[in-house]
């Protein structure tokens, strides 16, 4: 019960992204408000993870183990390189695909690694 905000947060930030992801293959601009709130869910999702591997306000805290701790380093990694693809891919497409799926392969396997370690603690 106290990871259900985790996987909401995070579920939305995946659709989200998904729908980004369409809409870069498709050559279609993405509105930058879009952007934002993909940003906005995956830091959220990672502050409330951190949150709870540390411990709530109420002294509550989930075991992390091996697989929260990696799904929390994933999750940190593809918030470090959705950062950052904007930046190294602004020359050339191809090194901005590249970016992108690097983002994307770590966030999935993270949002996966959260999910493995969410029902294992139930």
């Amino acid at each position: 019960m106290k990871a259900i905000p985790i996987v909401v947060l995070m579920g939305a930030a995946v659709a989200l992204g998904v729908l980004l992801g369409v809409e870069y293959l498709r050559r279609v601009r993405s509105k930058p408000v879009i952007i934002g709130i993909h940003l906005l869910l995956g830091a959220g999702g990672l502050e409330v993870f951190a949150v709870l591997l540390r411990g709530t306000p109420d002294g509550e805290v989930m075991a992390p183990g091996l697989v929260g701790n990696a799904a929390a380093g994933l999750m940190f990694l593809a918030m470090f390189t959705g950062l950052i693809a904007p930046m190294v891919g602004r020359k050339s497409r191809r090194t901005m695909n590249v970016a992108l799926a690097t983002h994307a392969s770590v966030a999935s396997l993270g949002f996966l690694l959260l999910l493995a370690w969410v029902i294992r603690g139930a």
